[in-house]
């Protein structure tokens, strides 16, 4: 027998899913990104007139980067609420199977930073001006208790920081001055 979809709340989850999106001080653009979907697959998501004829593959995407567990949303289209999500990221997870290997390469403050349950904001990987393939990685963390407006801005305070980082790799490779430091 199949699940009769018409009964299935999609304006709920469309709400629900803004609602988290919004809460986390992401916009549809930067959800897309993280989920690997496309800007238009998260607005369709959130649209409330939409019933679509399947569950789209896009939600179980979505989710994690939400704050949700796996099958919230689906628990909501059937009347229920949201699971949330254990607080961890992708970088604990990965230190958890390799942490021996970790804490004899890298400082244990660094080990620490990357482990702490602080929420993910972004991270990147910047090639060092003058060498040859020697980079700088940088995991940016954020408050646990931040609200969307403290997240919003510490998030564009990094954006600033990066494009700063990411002007090195551009500049001559002339050290600076003493009073331009």
């Amino acid at each position: 027998m199949t699940e009769d979809r018409t009964k299935l709340l999609w304006p709920k989850l469309a709400a629900a899913v803004r609602a988290a999106r919004e809460a986390r001080g992401l916009s549809q653009v930067a959800l897309a990104e993280l989920a690997g979907i496309s800007e238009g697959s998260v607005q369709n998501l959130e649209d409330p007139s939409r019933r679509p004829g399947r569950i789209p593959p896009s939600l179980a995407k979505v989710e994690p980067h939400i704050g949700w567990a796996e099958g919230s949303g689906v628990a909501i289209l059937k009347g229920g609420e949201p699971t949330p999500a254990p607080v961890t990221h992708e970088a604990s997870a990965s230190l958890r199977g390799g942490r021996d290997r970790l804490r004899g390469k890298l400082p244990l403050r660094i080990v620490d930073e990357l482990e702490s349950d602080d929420p993910l904001l972004d991270s990147a990987v910047i090639q060092l001006p003058g060498t040859k393939g020697v980079r700088m990685t940088v995991v940016v963390h954020g408050q646990p208790d931040a609200t969307p407006e403290e997240i919003q801005e510490a998030l564009l305070a990094w954006r600033r920081a990066e494009s700063k980082l990411q002007g090195l790799t551009h500049d001559d490779e002339d050290p600076p001055a003493a009073n331009d430091a």
